[in-house]
Parts: structure tokens; C-alpha cells; sequence
């Protein structure tokens, strides 16, 4: 992805004039929020697949996972846009060591747009910051949310991956990033609190009409033992109750190679790239995505844990 220039005070009108993003459709085609193949963040982006990292409580790693899965994806080749939505409690920029001037409260208040916010980062992956300590922005209303979206979408149609980091919870906010989504990553620990939210977030996904089951992944398990025993009781209650068929995407095993990562101010997968959870990482990076061979397209992926 080409280098953005850096943008000063006075670029394109100056800080002080107010730019909006706009909600405009295209062609012939007319907004459905009860239909996710016609979401807002869809339009324009037929081809760039959406994967949303969500997480029914905070403490589950679900923010160094997605930074992690995005340069892991970077590193095969795919070229992704990772969106920072935690908008009040960000993290992502300090997770790959990047500094933002702006972020996604600028743009939101329509001062800057999400162009001028972009960083490149390492391995092919491209930031969208967003705001730390800013409550206001913990629950957008619906305009300001598919202006967000909308923006999106346009964004970057070089994009392979929009890998969307929320924030951790059940707000509207999160469940409608969801639904907008082609795949939707439910990130959980072995501990029971966990447990219960991550199930609490797919029952209510479930109820919200997501169209396709969402993905499980069991992190910083203490055993391979421990974490198959978390999924399969995730996906024996959502079978049971839920009638719904989760696919477990693998886990990845505590690791305190992690820890001094996030010291560092650099994704594991870079700062310590033989340690069990960077190749865990890249496991779950190659079981959502694989090359294109412009000959035979995509091949079909082959179901595999991610332990190290």
C-alpha cells in the first residue's frame, strides 16, 4: 500500500473547517439495516472480506489478538485495513508502536476525514486509530455509526482484509459492527466469567439476525486440554439452546512472550516471532486466509488448531 503524506493544520481547508462524511448511496441502491449483504460498510467493498473481533468482557486479549491476526494476515500477503472501534479506550496504535496525530474522534467530529487519519503499518497492515479516554465516543448514535460505516466502505478498495477490532461487551455499538460483518470472531478465555459473556454475546447476536454462525477462538488457555474443553462447552450450549453450529477456529496458549511484547510496543509475531503464540497467531492467520493463485483462485481451507 503506497505511503500517505503527512497531512499539517492547513491541509485540504485546515483543521478548522468541518468535513462530515456523507451519507450517500450509490446508484440504484437503497439502504436495508435488516439486510447485512446491503450494510452501509458493504457498499463499494464487494470484494474485501470484513472480519470483526468481538469479545462479550474485557481482559480476554481480544485487542493483541487482532493486532496480532492483522500483521500474521500481513505477512501472507493480504493487504489490511485494521479499524481501532474501542473509540473511548483505543490500543491498537500503542500495540504496533505507532503514534497517531489524529484519530477517529476528528473524523467523527468533522475535522479530519478517515484519509488523513490513516498509518501505515508494519507488513502490509494500515491503522485507523482511535481515541483513548473519550466516554463520549463509547456509544455512537446510529447517524454517526453508518456515517463511520459509509466511510469505511470507501475507504481503501485495495483493501484484501477490514479487520475490525470492538469494543469489548453487548452495546449496540458492537452488535451492529457485527452484523455488518462476513465473519464475526468471538475471542473468550477458560475462565467462567468469560465463558458466560462470550455465550451472552452469541445468544444476543443470534437474536439480532446474525446471518452466519459466528467463529470461536479460546485465548490464553494454560492447555490444549483446557481450551478444547472451553469451546466444546460453548458449542454444546449454543447447539443446545441456540440451535446454532459454532465453528472453533483453535486457541492459542498462554504465553509470557506476549507480555514483553506489549512492552516492547510491538506485536509478538514480530517482536518474538519463534514463541508459541506468534506461531499460533500465524496458524490462525493461514485458516482465514490463503494466497489467490490467479490460475486455480483460492483454494479451499483445511480445518487446524493453532497450537504452537
Amino acid at each position: 500500500m503506497a505511503k500517505r503524506p503527512a497531512l499539517n493544520s492547513s491541509a485540504r481547508g485546515g483543521a478548522g473547517r468541518k468535513r462530515p462524511l456523507k451519507l450517500v448511496s450509490p446508484p440504484g441502491e437503497k439502504p436495508d439495516a435488516r439486510t447485512t449483504a446491503d450494510h452501509p460498510s458493504r457498499w463499494h467493498r464487494p470484494n474485501t472480506r470484513t472480519i470483526v473481533v468481538a469479545s462479550g468482557k474485557g481482559g480476554v486479549g481480544k485487542s493483541n489478538l487482532a493486532a496480532n491476526l492483522a500483521v500474521a494476515l500481513g505477512e501472507r500477503g493480504a493487504r489490511v485495513l485494521l479499524v481501532d472501534a474501542d473509540l473511548a479506550q483505543a490500543s491498537l496504535d500503542l500495540l504496533l508502536g505507532l503514534h497517531p496525530r489524529y484519530d477517529l474522534q476528528h473524523v467523527l467530529d468533522g475535522e479530519k476525514s478517515l484519509e488523513d487519519i490513516c498509518l501505515d503499518g508494519p507488513q502490509n497492515v494500515t491503522l485507523v486509530p482511535a481515541t483513548s479516554g473519550a466516554p463520549e465516543l463509547a456509544e455512537l448514535d446510529d447517524y454517526r455509526r453508518e456515517c463511520l460505516l459509509r466511510g469505511l466502505g470507501n475507504l481503501d478498495r485495495q483493501t484484501d482484509i477490514l479487520l475490525i477490532d470492538t469494543a469489548s461487551g453487548l452495546s449496540r455499538q458492537v452488535t451492529q459492527l457485527c452484523l455488518a460483518a462476513d465473519d464475526v470472531l468471538v475471542v473468550t478465555t477458560p475462565e467462567m466469567p468469560a465463558f458466560a459473556d462470550a455465550y451472552g454475546l452469541i445468544k444476543l447476536l443470534r437474536q439480532q439476525g446474525l446471518g452466519r454462525p459466528p467463529q470461536l477462538l479460546v485465548n490464553l488457555a494454560g492447555s490444549p486440554e483446557e481450551a478444547e474443553e472451553t469451546a466444546h462447552r460453548i458449542r454444546l450450549v449454543a447447539r443446545r439452546f441456540l440451535s446454532l453450529e459454532i465453528e472453533s477456529l483453535g486457541y492459542v496458549l498462554f504465553d509470557p512472550s506476549v507480555g514483553r511484547a506489549v512492552r516492547l510496543q510491538q506485536p509478538v509475531v514480530i517482536a518474538f516471532p519463534h514463541s508459541p503464540a506468534a506461531i499460533a497467531f500465524r496458524a490462525l492467520a493461514e485458516r482465514l486466509w490463503e494466497p489467490v493463485d490467479p490460475e486455480a483462485g483460492r483454494r479451499p481451507l483445511v480445518p487446524q488448531k493453532l497450537e504452537a
